[in-house]
């Protein structure tokens, strides 16, 4: 009796709520190419740039872990409709803001906002999709990838004529919009038996260890290459829209080589794929030190982003294989969690690195821990590093 009307709703909330992870993505990609407009016009050092990129990642982390599983319990609608105004707030503050003060509290908001958000659109597509739970959850992906690369050409049209509010404003707006074509739809609200647990147990698993720390590695990656984009091309005295081109064409290929990139974990093996994609990112990054032009630094990121977008979804592969099946949504909570604490640290050190020792030693030092990492990631996993592959179905 009900089974007709459930399967013409299970759709629509999964296109709604890439909208709405395309839009939380967006807001953090006007952020990350406007950051030099904040130094520039309010005299906020480097030092507070990383804090203001890397705070997000925090609260983020903490909001996740803390506020995520509420959704659980039958309050997922809840959580992202409260967490999507809320994250309106946030974006508000960040562009109305003129000082550090009100421009760090922001994305404070924002970041506890969307943390709390982004578990409970994810439950609700898993519940509503059915046998198309890979291919909606590689959409959300996409989507939220799609939202970032967005945001700088949204700052690039926007911030010129009518100021730095701007494209925080029109966000906020087409947020508010998506929240209430949402309020009508019907969503699956059941809830767990037993309360989740957290699942850090999981890391005395080497090769699950190996493959987070690999994981954390790309994420320390975000935190500087986010921290010092805006900066160090305002600094090369790049054209504006050069700079923010190059933050939309290298989320290209995140987006489009994301399912094959899977793949291709699958039949090479993760940690191979993931070690040599994380390798090659952090001579990338050397790389970045040295170069005197934003028109140079621009060439390498373009062949940068392939060999991301052909490796980066294979760290997350790896903790699929090596954590018990049973508990696969704790083993990607771990990972995401640690990812995210990852930026977020890297984020302000590198600023400071920045704004203290020059360009060089601020991508070094950060191509430095990912080798690290890497290292260390490959040398937990062991033998695991290369018997760990399964066949494609």
């Amino acid at each position: 009796m009900t089974e007709a009307p459930i399967a013409r709703r299970t759709l629509s909330p999964i296109w709604v709520f890439s909208i709405l992870s395309a839009l939380f993505g967006s807001g953090y990609g006007v952020l990350f190419t406007i950051v030099g407009d904040y130094r520039d016009e309010y005299g906020i050092s480097e030092t507070t740039v990383g804090w203001i990129i890397g705070i997000g990642f925090i609260v983020a982390f903490v909001s996740q872990i803390t506020l995520g599983p509420i959704g659980d319990r039958g309050h997922a609608r809840t959580l992202v409709y409260g967490g999507s105004i809320v994250n309106v707030v946030g974006l508000l503050m960040m562009g109305f803001g003129t000082n550090a003060p009100v421009i760090l509290s922001g994305r404070i908001v924002s970041g506890l906002a969307i943390g709390a958000a982004t578990p409970a659109i994810k439950r609700i597509v898993v519940v509503g999709s059915g046998d198309n739970l890979g291919r909606n959850l590689g959409r959300l992906f996409s989507a939220d990838v799609f939202g970032f690369a967005v945001g700088p050409v949204i700052s690039a049209v926007l911030v010129g004529p009518f100021g730095l509010a701007a494209p925080f404003i029109v966000i906020s707006a087409m947020t508010l919009v998506v929240v209430a074509l949402t309020l009508g739809m019907a969503v699956d609200e059941q809830t767990e038996a037993e309360p989740r647990r957290f699942a850090l147990d999981l890391l005395r698993s080497r090769p699950f260890a190996g493959a987070v720390m690999i994981g954390s590695a790309a994420f320390m990656m975000i935190g500087a290459f986010d921290t010092l984009w805006d900066v160090v091309h305002t600094d090369l005295g790049t054209t504006e829209w050069v700079a923010n081109l190059g933050i939309a064409l290298f989320a290209i290929p995140l987006v489009l080589f994301g399912p094959f990139a899977g793949r291709l974990a699958q039949r090479v093996g993760p940690f191979l794929v993931a070690g040599a994609g994380m390798g090659v990112a952090a001579l990338f990054m050397g790389i970045y030190g040295v170069l005197a032009t934003g028109g140079a630094i621009f060439a390498v990121a373009m062949i940068h982003s392939l060999t991301d977008g052909m490796s980066f979804a294979a760290s997350g592969v790896a903790v699929g294989m090596t954590a018990p099946e049973a508990r696969q949504s704790g083993a990607q909570g771990v990972l995401g969690g640690m990812q995210a604490l990852a930026a977020g640290l890297m984020a302000p050190f590198t600023g400071w690195l920045y704004e203290t020792s020059g360009q060089q030693t601020a991508y070094w030092f950060a191509a430095a821990v990912m080798i690290v990492l890497v290292v260390g990631g490959l040398l937990l996993a062991g033998p695991e590093a290369r018997r760990v592959k399964r066949k494609l179905p």
